[in-house]
């Protein structure tokens, strides 16, 4: 007899198949049960002949049924208006339980409803050797569904489960089964039952973008890829404020909370403070709730006023983008008084004109680094403007950030760079060009920096 506490048990996870997104017709081998109970009723070949002609007649034209599929409730996932709106229909049909009993589920990126059974076996009983992360929720290990994908299980914390956490784990696995881009994690599923409380998603193989300008893994990122990982969020982090059905605030963007593919293509994760944003069409300017997110990151108005914005997120990116030049944490507690604040810290520098002086040590004083870092930090000041009305939208960041790349390209291509001095140089005519730290740029060039004149510190 089933256990009634288990609405899981019982349910087969040997026969994995990708549901079609309309229901197949009554003729089709998944309706195998009742139609070979009608199939041996008869066996006249004249019979069988007749109802197969008639049947291809009139499936010409029969709309395919949308209801049901088995013991499935069939939904389209939600429209998504943007330019990769066909790209996002593929596979988009989405199956969820209605009860226990049916065994078949789609392995694709979707509301999967997984058993103890498969996540233990796709963990090795939560082995310790596969675990590859710790935080506040809980416990993350590496996995292995039958399939053969690889996935990250966030287990969270039994000791420490309560409503707060609950509210969390459901607002995670909300957000995740109604989105999809490529520079966020894809969704696989997840798994609520007494006190477990665990979120499949996608394997990033390639740990966080603060192990990385952490060095712990082994490698320095180059400025040509922390500017593109700052494009590949600003990507991500636009499509959750324009392109999903209702906007989404993430509310906790920062560098741990930002994974790594081994090409270094980012992804955001971590929706556990996600916020559905205000419904602008009724009027709403600001959702009212209580704060949440990470010190350092965190939105001064939104800490101030507790109304939430997606400008709260803009402010996080703005401090996520110093920490990508400097390579420090927000908050450097170790450090001298005046340092401790990153942010702080880097945008004194910068308005001083001693930008350069803040860039990661273990990245080249270049003139092309030199010019994008100010670029950068131009931007970062606007995002990290005081009152939300005075920073730029996710949208106009990355389009920013992708001029910066343009010409940062283009001025580290030239044959005649060379390294920069430890300040800024001073910028002057010569034949129409401009000569900076000794090297001759173009008149063109020079004018889409919108380098500033500044003169060498006394």
């Amino acid at each position: 007899m089933r256990n009634r506490e288990s609405p899981y048990e019982g349910r087969s996870s040997g026969n994995l198949r990708t549901p079609d997104r309309y229901a197949p017709s009554p003729g089709s081998g998944y309706w195998s049960s009742s139609s070979s109970q009608k199939s041996t009723s008869s066996r006249n070949p004249v019979r069988i002949a007749a109802r197969s002609v008639a049947g291809a007649f009139i499936a010409c034209f029969t709309p395919p049924e949308t209801k049901k599929f088995g013991d499935y409730e069939e939904f389209k996932a939600p429209s998504v208006v943007s330019d990769a709106s066909v790209e996002r229909k593929r596979g988009s049909s989405r199956g969820i339980y209605a009860t226990s009993n049916d065994s078949t589920r789609t392995r694709e990126p979707g509301s999967v409803k997984f058993t103890m059974t498969e996540i233990v076996k796709a963990t090795r009983n939560f082995s310790p050797t596969f675990k590859i992360g710790q935080g506040g929720f809980g416990t993350v290990y590496k996995g292995r569904l039958e399939d053969g994908t690889l996935v990250a299980i966030k287990r969270a914390k039994k000791s420490v489960y309560d409503k707060h956490l609950g509210v969390e784990f459901q607002s995670e696995i909300q957000t995740l089964a109604q989105i999809e881009h490529l520079n966020l994690v894809k969704f696989y599923g997840y798994l609520e039952h007494e006190d477990e409380r665990i979120v499949v998603v996608e394997y990033v193989p390639n740990g966080t973008l603060r192990e990385h300008l952490d060095c712990m893994h082994g490698n320095i990122l180059d400025f040509t890829a922390r500017l593109d990982i700052s494009i590949d969020v600003a990507h991500a982090v636009t499509y959750l404020h324009m392109y999903t059905d209702h906007p989404i605030i993430h509310r906790d963007i920062k560098s741990s909370n930002i994974l790594l593919t081994e090409k270094l293509r980012a992804k955001v994760a971590d929706f556990g403070f996600a916020r559905m944003a205000a419904d602008s069409a009724s009027g709403a300017t600001h959702v009212s709730t209580q704060v949440k997110g990470t010190a350092g990151y965190l939105d001064p108005e939104y800490l101030r006023t507790y109304q939430l914005t997606e400008k709260s997120d803009v402010y996080s990116f703005g401090v996520l983008l110093v920490e990508l030049v400097t390579g420090r944490r927000p908050i450097e507690a170790k450090r001298e008084l005046k340092e401790r604040i990153t942010t702080r810290w880097a945008i004194k520098k910068f308005t001083d004109g001693e930008a350069i002086m803040i860039l990661d040590p273990r990245l080249d004083r270049s003139v092309a680094n030199n010019l994008a870092l100010e670029k950068i930090l131009e931007l970062a000041l606007k995002c990290l403007a005081n009152q939300r009305q005075n920073r730029p939208t996710m949208k106009r960041c990355a389009e920013i950030l992708w001029s910066i790349r343009k010409d940062y390209r283009e001025l580290s291509a030239s044959d005649t760079l060379s390294l920069s001095p430890p300040i800024r140089g001073v910028v002057q005519s010569e034949n129409n060009n401009q000569v900076y730290g000794g090297v001759k740029v173009s008149a063109n060039l020079n004018l889409r920096l919108k380098c500033r004149v500044v003169q060498r510190s006394k």
